[in-house]
């Protein structure tokens, strides 16, 4: 079935395709004076995405509308509301073109979207609902390589005079790993043998991506993109991942997008980055996740220690204090998050209130906030959404799954949560509201708070004149004995009264003398695994 489906999917793009493989590629210029209107013009505020709250969601496993077993746009369409009461204000697709593969990261049209998803006017009208609940929408792109059944690729492959051969890189000797014989000679894909590597040093390729960025951002109307493998894209030698040359492509790339679409996002996938590596793609792409981070937040809640968090802290604050990357507890190439915490919904509410109340932009992985699990293989960890208890279809489709839900679909499902006040579901909606409403929590400056036992994470928020302290027990066991403290204090000297926004009601007021606060105990009971946000006046 699935071959079936590649070959229906190629058939259709080699038809549509065919006027262009006869001539060479074109070269088009960037569009730096007069960008194309734009439908989502009054959704395009400088850096909105510093405000944001993401969902990243898999199509095909999100919603199907029309029973075929198969996620599509036009089932997004139907959950916006469901989103829009969540708190997201942006969505991330994953891969969207036409691929020959279940996950879409092997593209073969950079122009067209999945038949198997719908229509591109079935996308529009997607695109269209969301701006108008005033929910952005950036997509995959995959830049490092294409598909082996790409036409650009199959023409380079069988014609060594192909005005594509160059797009690829080839060796007509062996060269050991990461290469693949071809017809004539090797191909180098860093993948796999299906996902052959572009060759970024051909200005033509460079060009030809241009227009694919203008296409999207400009033509369809998106306000973005994931940059996937972003790390990888020029090797040198046997350098494969943060080369000098990628990091200039990506700065002539990055003035290329603002240029063509102002206001448009891009997120690069660095996988493994934290605050160092972020810090080296500044004005290169707007953020890269912050791998680091989400360690931090995960390992301080499933260890309930405050180790993991404070360190990661430590490591990314002085390198970007300005809190510019994006944020997540586990994403579609990981083991999913309530599968790391055996089940323990406990934990999956400290980890969510770690990330929600930490800087960067944060991004929720789809089911996430109903405590969805999944371990690899990778199909495992992107199962179909768990809407309803029904363990045949989960409420995703009328018709078979592509792939069975999760085996805690009755138990964790958006039926369940929504009307209960003690959910997974409702924690993540009070914590996202909490966070739209206070500027401190989105782009605030961070200072870690010192706490007298590793249990207690308590950290600063401070955006103008709003500042925010989160208090978080981390363990199993109700604490006492606990005490804050700080010197060289980011508050002036005075007494504070001390506000409840989140959590427990009856809070001791706060005082600072000489910069410091010494041996403060906001509470006098704080509850297992309990989060509480104060605001300070």
């Amino acid at each position: 079935m699935k071959k079936f489906f590649a070959c229906i999917i190629l058939i259709a793009f080699l038809v549509s395709c065919a006027p262009t493989l006869a001539t060479a590629p074109a070269q088009p210029q960037p569009t730096q004076s007069q960008p194309a209107a734009s439908p989502t013009a009054e959704l395009q505020p400088r850096f909105w995405w510093r405000d944001a709250v993401f969902y990243e969601i898999f199509v095909r496993s999100f919603n199907d509308s029309n029973g075929d077993g198969i996620g599509d746009f036009n089932g997004i369409t139907q959950k916006l509301d469901y989103l829009q009461q969540l708190g997201i204000t942006a969505i991330w697709l994953m891969p969207i073109h036409p691929s020959p593969s279940y996950h879409g990261y092997d593209v073969i049209n950079f122009y067209a979207v999945n038949p198997q998803y719908g229509s591109l006017a079935d996308f529009k009208n997607l695109l269209a609902a969301a701006h108008k609940k005033g929910i952005r929408v950036i997509i995959d792109l995959v830049l490092n390589h294409t598909s082996s059944q790409h036409p650009w690729f199959l023409d380079a492959n069988n014609n060594p005079n192909s005005p594509y051969r160059n797009w690829y890189i080839w060796s007509d000797s062996p060269q050991g790993k990461n290469w693949y014989p071809g017809k004539k000679d090797s191909y180098f894909a860093l993948f796999s043998r299906d996902m052959p590597d572009l060759n970024y040093r051909n200005p033509d390729v460079t060009a030809q991506v241009q227009k694919i960025t203008s296409y999207w951002l400009n033509d369809i109307g998106i306000d973005g993109f994931r940059l996937d493998a972003a790390k990888h894209l020029i090797e040198a030698d046997a350098k494969i991942e943060n080369t000098p040359a990628t990091h200039d492509w990506l700065k002539n790339f990055y003035t290329y997008y603002k240029a063509a679409k102002p206001g448009s996002f891009v997120v690069g996938e660095v996988f493994g980055a934290g605050g160092f590596i972020a810090k080296t793609y500044t004005n290169q792409l707007d953020e890269v996740f912050n791998f680091e981070l989400s360690s931090g937040f995960v390992n301080s809640a499933n260890g309930n220690s405050n180790t993991g968090i404070n360190s990661a802290i430590k490591l990314t604050l002085p390198k970007m204090p300005d809190g510019q990357y994006a944020t997540f507890l586990t994403n579609h190439d990981q083991n999913r998050a309530m599968s790391l915490f055996a089940g323990n919904t406990d934990k999956a509410k400290v980890a969510a209130a770690l990330m929600l109340t930490a800087p960067g932009t944060p991004f929720i992985y789809y089911g996430e906030e109903i405590g969805m699990k999944g371990q690899k293989p990778d199909e495992d960890i992107r199962l179909p959404m768990q809407w309803t208890t029904d363990p045949v279809s989960a409420g995703f489709t009328k018709g078979t799954p592509w792939r069975a839900p999760g085996t805690n679909t009755i138990t964790n499902n958006v039926a369940l949560q929504e009307n209960d006040p003690s959910s997974l579901l409702q924690y993540y909606k009070s914590l996202i509201k909490l966070r739209n409403a206070h500027p401190a929590l989105q782009t605030g400056s961070w200072t870690l708070v010192q706490t007298s036992i590793t249990n207690i994470y308590a950290s600063l928020r401070i955006e103008g004149s709003e500042s925010i302290l989160v208090l978080v027990n981390l363990g199993k066991d109700k604490v006492t004995d606990y005490s804050l403290s700080w010197e060289n204090s980011p508050l002036p000297d005075r007494n504070y009264q001390v506000d409840t926004i989140f959590g427990s009601e009856s809070v001791q007021p706060l005082n600072i003398k000489a910069g410091r606060l010494e041996s403060y105990q906001p509470l006098p009971v704080l509850d297992p695994y309990s989060t509480n946000i104060f605001s300070l006046k």
